[in-house]
Protein backbone atom coordinates (compact mmCIF):
# COMPACT_ATOMS: atom_id res chain seq x y z
CA UNK A 1 0.00 0.00 0.00
CA UNK A 2 2.97 2.41 0.97
CA UNK A 3 4.32 2.58 -2.40
CA UNK A 4 1.23 4.20 -4.00
CA UNK A 5 1.16 7.17 -1.30
CA UNK A 6 2.76 10.13 -2.61
CA UNK A 7 5.76 10.96 -0.46
CA UNK A 8 5.52 14.13 2.02
CA UNK A 9 8.71 16.09 3.11
CA UNK A 10 8.38 17.51 5.97
CA UNK A 11 8.09 21.38 6.02
CA UNK A 12 9.77 24.00 8.47
CA UNK A 13 8.55 27.81 8.78
CA UNK A 14 5.70 29.50 7.24
CA UNK A 15 5.93 26.12 4.91
CA UNK A 16 4.66 23.99 7.98
CA UNK A 17 2.26 26.70 9.42
CA UNK A 18 0.75 26.91 6.38
CA UNK A 19 0.04 22.85 5.58
CA UNK A 20 -1.49 23.45 9.51
CA UNK A 21 -3.65 26.03 8.28
CA UNK A 22 -4.80 23.81 5.48
CA UNK A 23 -5.22 20.54 6.68
CA UNK A 24 -6.29 18.67 10.41
CA UNK A 25 -8.55 15.73 11.81
CA UNK A 26 -10.36 15.40 14.81
CA UNK A 27 -9.94 12.42 16.60
CA UNK A 28 -12.39 10.49 14.61
CA UNK A 29 -10.81 10.78 11.20
CA UNK A 30 -13.21 13.84 10.18
CA UNK A 31 -12.08 17.31 9.17
CA UNK A 32 -11.80 19.64 12.23
CA UNK A 33 -13.14 22.67 10.63
CA UNK A 34 -11.76 26.42 11.07
CA UNK A 35 -11.36 29.77 9.75
CA UNK A 36 -8.09 29.15 7.40
CA UNK A 37 -10.12 26.60 5.89
CA UNK A 38 -11.05 26.49 2.31
CA UNK A 39 -14.71 26.21 1.23
CA UNK A 40 -15.98 22.80 0.17
CA UNK A 41 -16.98 22.51 -3.68
CA UNK A 42 -18.13 19.57 -5.71
CA UNK A 43 -19.08 19.11 -9.17
CA UNK A 44 -21.15 15.81 -10.67
CA UNK A 45 -22.03 15.65 -14.24
CA UNK A 46 -25.89 15.86 -15.68
CA UNK A 47 -28.69 16.83 -14.12
CA UNK A 48 -29.12 13.59 -11.90
CA UNK A 49 -25.35 14.98 -10.59
CA UNK A 50 -28.28 17.66 -8.43
CA UNK A 51 -29.16 14.16 -6.04
CA UNK A 52 -25.71 12.97 -5.83
CA UNK A 53 -24.08 16.59 -4.80
CA UNK A 54 -26.93 16.47 -2.12
CA UNK A 55 -25.26 13.64 -0.72
CA UNK A 56 -21.93 14.69 -1.15
CA UNK A 57 -22.93 17.96 0.28
CA UNK A 58 -24.41 16.41 3.70
CA UNK A 59 -21.02 14.38 4.08
CA UNK A 60 -18.63 17.69 3.82
CA UNK A 61 -20.76 19.37 6.49
CA UNK A 62 -20.38 16.05 8.43
CA UNK A 63 -16.70 17.35 8.59
CA UNK A 64 -16.02 14.21 6.01
CA UNK A 65 -13.33 14.27 3.66
CA UNK A 66 -13.44 14.20 -0.19
CA UNK A 67 -12.97 11.17 -0.83
CA UNK A 68 -16.28 10.09 1.55
CA UNK A 69 -17.93 12.75 -0.24
CA UNK A 70 -17.68 11.59 -4.18
CA UNK A 71 -18.19 7.69 -3.19
CA UNK A 72 -21.67 8.93 -1.32
CA UNK A 73 -22.19 11.14 -4.35
CA UNK A 74 -21.68 8.21 -6.77
CA UNK A 75 -23.93 5.88 -4.63
CA UNK A 76 -26.91 7.64 -5.15
CA UNK A 77 -26.77 7.60 -9.12
CA UNK A 78 -25.58 3.48 -8.67
CA UNK A 79 -28.59 3.07 -6.52
CA UNK A 80 -30.97 4.74 -8.92
CA UNK A 81 -33.33 2.33 -10.48
CA UNK A 82 -34.32 5.01 -12.85
CA UNK A 83 -31.22 5.64 -13.95
CA UNK A 84 -29.95 3.62 -17.01
CA UNK A 85 -26.78 4.35 -17.75
CA UNK A 86 -25.28 3.82 -14.37
CA UNK A 87 -24.89 0.93 -11.55
CA UNK A 88 -28.37 -0.58 -10.80
CA UNK A 89 -30.65 -0.06 -13.59
CA UNK A 90 -28.28 0.25 -16.27
CA UNK A 91 -28.90 -1.09 -19.45
CA UNK A 92 -26.90 -4.55 -20.26
CA UNK A 93 -24.73 -5.38 -22.87
CA UNK A 94 -25.16 -7.47 -26.21
CA UNK A 95 -25.63 -10.39 -24.19
CA UNK A 96 -28.16 -9.27 -21.59
CA UNK A 97 -25.85 -8.78 -18.47
CA UNK A 98 -24.87 -5.70 -17.02
CA UNK A 99 -21.77 -4.49 -16.29
CA UNK A 100 -20.08 -2.28 -14.30
CA UNK A 101 -16.81 0.24 -14.22
CA UNK A 102 -15.66 3.10 -11.73
CA UNK A 103 -12.84 4.49 -10.31
CA UNK A 104 -12.01 6.48 -7.66
CA UNK A 105 -8.86 8.85 -6.82
CA UNK A 106 -7.73 10.62 -3.35
CA UNK A 107 -6.25 13.51 -4.13
CA UNK A 108 -4.79 13.74 -0.68
CA UNK A 109 -2.40 10.66 -0.41
CA UNK A 110 -2.53 9.83 -4.38
CA UNK A 111 -4.21 6.31 -4.25
CA UNK A 112 -6.30 4.77 -6.52
CA UNK A 113 -8.79 1.90 -7.14
CA UNK A 114 -10.86 0.74 -10.17
CA UNK A 115 -12.92 -1.92 -11.55
CA UNK A 116 -13.72 -2.69 -14.44
CA UNK A 117 -16.59 -5.43 -16.41
CA UNK A 118 -17.74 -5.67 -12.91
CA UNK A 119 -21.33 -8.29 -12.43
CA UNK A 120 -23.94 -8.67 -9.82
CA UNK A 121 -22.10 -6.17 -7.72
CA UNK A 122 -24.36 -2.98 -7.09
CA UNK A 123 -21.99 -0.41 -5.91
CA UNK A 124 -18.68 -0.69 -8.12
CA UNK A 125 -17.64 2.92 -6.97
CA UNK A 126 -17.33 1.34 -3.05
CA UNK A 127 -15.59 -1.62 -4.63
CA UNK A 128 -13.29 0.55 -6.59
CA UNK A 129 -12.45 2.35 -2.98
CA UNK A 130 -11.88 -0.93 -1.49
CA UNK A 131 -9.17 -1.61 -4.06
CA UNK A 132 -7.64 1.63 -3.43
CA UNK A 133 -7.98 0.94 0.46
CA UNK A 134 -7.21 -3.00 0.67
CA UNK A 135 -5.40 -4.11 -2.24
CA UNK A 136 -1.91 -3.55 -3.64
CA UNK A 137 -3.14 -3.34 -7.29
CA UNK A 138 -4.72 0.08 -8.82
CA UNK A 139 -7.64 -1.84 -11.12
CA UNK A 140 -9.30 -5.45 -11.10
CA UNK A 141 -11.62 -6.42 -14.06
CA UNK A 142 -14.14 -9.12 -14.40
CA UNK A 143 -14.33 -12.62 -12.35
CA UNK A 144 -11.33 -11.08 -10.41
CA UNK A 145 -13.70 -7.73 -9.53
CA UNK A 146 -16.72 -10.05 -8.50
CA UNK A 147 -14.70 -11.74 -6.23
CA UNK A 148 -12.47 -9.18 -4.72
CA UNK A 149 -15.39 -7.57 -4.05
CA UNK A 150 -17.06 -10.37 -2.30
CA UNK A 151 -13.72 -11.05 -0.25
CA UNK A 152 -14.58 -7.20 1.39
CA UNK A 153 -17.76 -8.47 1.95
CA UNK A 154 -20.13 -7.41 -0.65
CA UNK A 155 -23.23 -9.78 -2.29
CA UNK A 156 -24.41 -10.40 -5.36
CA UNK A 157 -27.74 -9.72 -6.56
CA UNK A 158 -29.53 -9.14 -9.84
CA UNK A 159 -28.85 -5.75 -11.21
CA UNK A 160 -31.15 -5.95 -14.42
CA UNK A 161 -34.00 -4.11 -13.43
CA UNK A 162 -37.62 -5.12 -15.01
CA UNK A 163 -37.31 -1.91 -17.16
CA UNK A 164 -34.18 -2.59 -18.28
CA UNK A 165 -35.03 -6.36 -19.25
CA UNK A 166 -38.03 -5.05 -21.65
CA UNK A 167 -35.75 -2.50 -23.36
CA UNK A 168 -32.86 -5.35 -23.74
CA UNK A 169 -35.77 -7.48 -25.34
CA UNK A 170 -37.14 -4.57 -27.72
CA UNK A 171 -33.56 -3.62 -28.92
CA UNK A 172 -32.96 -7.29 -30.41
CA UNK A 173 -35.80 -6.54 -32.75
CA UNK A 174 -33.86 -3.43 -34.07
CA UNK A 175 -30.42 -1.99 -34.93
CA UNK A 176 -28.02 -2.10 -32.13
CA UNK A 177 -26.29 1.42 -33.38
CA UNK A 178 -25.36 3.82 -30.43
CA UNK A 179 -28.02 4.12 -27.62
CA UNK A 180 -25.94 6.69 -25.38
CA UNK A 181 -25.00 6.41 -22.14
CA UNK A 182 -24.30 9.27 -19.65
CA UNK A 183 -21.33 8.68 -16.97
CA UNK A 184 -21.62 9.92 -13.72
CA UNK A 185 -18.32 11.82 -12.52
CA UNK A 186 -18.03 13.17 -9.04
CA UNK A 187 -15.15 16.38 -7.93
CA UNK A 188 -14.85 17.37 -4.57
CA UNK A 189 -12.80 19.36 -2.70
CA UNK A 190 -13.45 19.24 1.55
CA UNK A 191 -12.96 21.72 3.98
CA UNK A 192 -9.23 21.06 4.76
CA UNK A 193 -8.71 22.00 0.63
CA UNK A 194 -8.65 18.21 -0.15
CA UNK A 195 -9.61 16.93 -3.17
CA UNK A 196 -10.89 13.35 -4.65
CA UNK A 197 -12.82 12.02 -7.70
CA UNK A 198 -14.72 9.38 -8.83
CA UNK A 199 -16.42 8.32 -12.02
CA UNK A 200 -18.64 5.41 -12.63
CA UNK A 201 -21.32 3.68 -15.14
CA UNK A 202 -23.11 0.85 -16.91
CA UNK A 203 -21.35 1.96 -19.95
CA UNK A 204 -22.82 2.08 -23.92
CA UNK A 205 -25.92 -0.06 -23.88
CA UNK A 206 -25.86 -3.34 -26.12
CA UNK A 207 -21.87 -2.83 -26.12
CA UNK A 208 -19.71 -5.70 -26.83
CA UNK A 209 -19.39 -8.02 -23.72
CA UNK A 210 -16.22 -7.10 -21.61
CA UNK A 211 -15.79 -3.61 -23.30
CA UNK A 212 -14.73 -1.40 -20.76
CA UNK A 213 -14.94 2.29 -21.47
CA UNK A 214 -12.96 5.58 -19.89
CA UNK A 215 -14.38 5.34 -16.37
CA UNK A 216 -12.53 2.93 -14.63
CA UNK A 217 -9.29 4.14 -16.87
CA UNK A 218 -7.15 6.37 -14.42
CA UNK A 219 -6.36 9.30 -16.85
CA UNK A 220 -8.92 8.75 -19.24
CA UNK A 221 -12.07 9.39 -17.41
CA UNK A 222 -11.17 10.46 -14.51
CA UNK A 223 -7.83 11.69 -12.81
CA UNK A 224 -6.66 13.44 -10.27
CA UNK A 225 -3.10 15.43 -8.87
CA UNK A 226 -3.84 16.40 -5.11
CA UNK A 227 -1.34 19.47 -5.96
CA UNK A 228 -3.23 20.76 -9.24
CA UNK A 229 -6.85 19.56 -9.32
CA UNK A 230 -8.92 16.83 -11.07
CA UNK A 231 -11.08 16.07 -13.96
CA UNK A 232 -13.87 13.59 -14.76
CA UNK A 233 -16.08 13.58 -17.52
CA UNK A 234 -18.47 11.83 -19.89
CA UNK A 235 -20.01 10.98 -23.35
CA UNK A 236 -17.77 8.33 -25.85
CA UNK A 237 -15.47 6.59 -23.91
CA UNK A 238 -13.16 5.65 -26.72
CA UNK A 239 -12.85 9.30 -27.17
CA UNK A 240 -11.51 9.79 -24.02
CA UNK A 241 -9.19 6.53 -24.13
CA UNK A 242 -7.44 8.08 -27.43
CA UNK A 243 -6.74 11.55 -25.75
CA UNK A 244 -5.80 10.10 -22.37
CA UNK A 245 -8.33 13.59 -21.78
CA UNK A 246 -8.78 13.80 -17.86
CA UNK A 247 -4.78 13.69 -17.29
CA UNK A 248 -4.12 15.89 -20.49
CA UNK A 249 -6.50 18.37 -18.73
CA UNK A 250 -4.91 17.91 -15.12
CA UNK A 251 -1.65 18.59 -16.99
CA UNK A 252 -2.73 21.54 -18.97
CA UNK A 253 -3.98 23.25 -15.43
CA UNK A 254 0.09 22.37 -13.86
CA UNK A 255 1.08 24.46 -16.63
CA UNK A 256 -1.21 27.69 -15.98
CA UNK A 257 -4.16 27.18 -17.60
CA UNK A 258 -7.60 27.53 -15.98
CA UNK A 259 -9.67 24.55 -15.75
CA UNK A 260 -12.22 25.81 -18.67
CA UNK A 261 -9.44 26.62 -20.80
CA UNK A 262 -7.90 23.25 -20.35
CA UNK A 263 -11.62 21.42 -21.22
CA UNK A 264 -11.80 23.80 -24.20
CA UNK A 265 -8.23 22.45 -25.34
CA UNK A 266 -9.41 18.68 -24.45
CA UNK A 267 -12.22 19.16 -26.77
CA UNK A 268 -10.74 20.94 -29.39
CA UNK A 269 -8.09 18.34 -29.11
CA UNK A 270 -10.87 15.08 -29.80
CA UNK A 271 -12.38 17.44 -32.46
CA UNK A 272 -9.62 17.87 -34.23
CA UNK A 273 -8.91 14.13 -34.09
CA UNK A 274 -12.22 13.16 -35.20
CA UNK A 275 -12.58 15.68 -37.78
CA UNK A 276 -15.61 14.70 -40.12
CA UNK A 277 -16.88 12.07 -38.08
CA UNK A 278 -18.36 13.93 -34.96
CA UNK A 279 -21.64 12.80 -34.44
CA UNK A 280 -21.37 11.71 -30.56
CA UNK A 281 -21.58 13.49 -27.42
CA UNK A 282 -17.92 14.00 -25.37
CA UNK A 283 -17.77 16.57 -22.38
CA UNK A 284 -15.20 17.06 -19.59
CA UNK A 285 -15.27 18.73 -16.38
CA UNK A 286 -12.49 20.48 -14.12
CA UNK A 287 -11.80 21.77 -10.94
CA UNK A 288 -8.53 22.77 -9.47
CA UNK A 289 -7.01 23.07 -5.82
CA UNK A 290 -8.07 26.91 -5.68
CA UNK A 291 -11.65 26.08 -6.12
CA UNK A 292 -11.39 27.23 -10.04
CA UNK A 293 -13.72 25.14 -12.16
CA UNK A 294 -14.83 24.69 -15.80
CA UNK A 295 -16.88 22.65 -18.28
CA UNK A 296 -17.00 21.83 -22.06
CA UNK A 297 -18.85 19.83 -24.36
CA UNK A 298 -18.57 18.69 -28.16
CA UNK A 299 -22.66 18.24 -29.04
CA UNK A 300 -25.23 21.05 -26.80
CA UNK A 301 -27.02 20.24 -24.14
CA UNK A 302 -23.87 19.04 -21.23
CA UNK A 303 -24.95 19.64 -17.83
CA UNK A 304 -23.32 20.01 -14.62
CA UNK A 305 -24.05 20.27 -10.68
CA UNK A 306 -22.04 22.40 -8.93
CA UNK A 307 -21.87 23.15 -4.87
CA UNK A 308 -20.15 26.50 -3.77
CA UNK A 309 -20.96 28.44 -1.51
CA UNK A 310 -23.22 25.83 -0.04
CA UNK A 311 -25.76 25.67 -2.92
CA UNK A 312 -26.20 23.33 -5.31
CA UNK A 313 -26.95 24.90 -8.93
CA UNK A 314 -27.44 23.33 -12.19
CA UNK A 315 -25.76 24.67 -14.86
CA UNK A 316 -24.22 24.33 -18.85
CA UNK A 317 -21.21 23.77 -19.88
CA UNK A 318 -19.49 25.92 -22.96
CA UNK A 319 -20.15 23.95 -26.19
CA UNK A 320 -18.00 23.82 -29.18
CA UNK A 321 -18.68 25.96 -32.18
CA UNK A 322 -21.37 27.94 -30.11
CA UNK A 323 -19.81 29.18 -26.74
CA UNK A 324 -15.92 28.63 -27.73
CA UNK A 325 -13.80 27.21 -31.30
Amino acid sequence: MDRRRFIQNAASGAGAAALAARSSFSKEGTIAMNSSNPSPMMMATWNFGVAALEAGHEALKQGKTALDAVERAAIVTENDPENTSVGYGGYPNARGVVQLDAAIIDGKTGRMGSVGAIENIKNPISVARKVLEHSPHVMIVGEGAKSFALSQGFHEENLLTPKALDWYAEQLKKDQGDKGHDTIGVLARDGAGDMAVACTTSGLAMKWPGRVGDSPLIGAGLYMDGEVGGATGTGVGERAIETCAAFAIVEMMRNGKTPQEACEALIRRVARRNSGKLAFQFAFMAMNVDGEYGAASYQSGFEYALLKDGKITLNTGKTFGKDFD
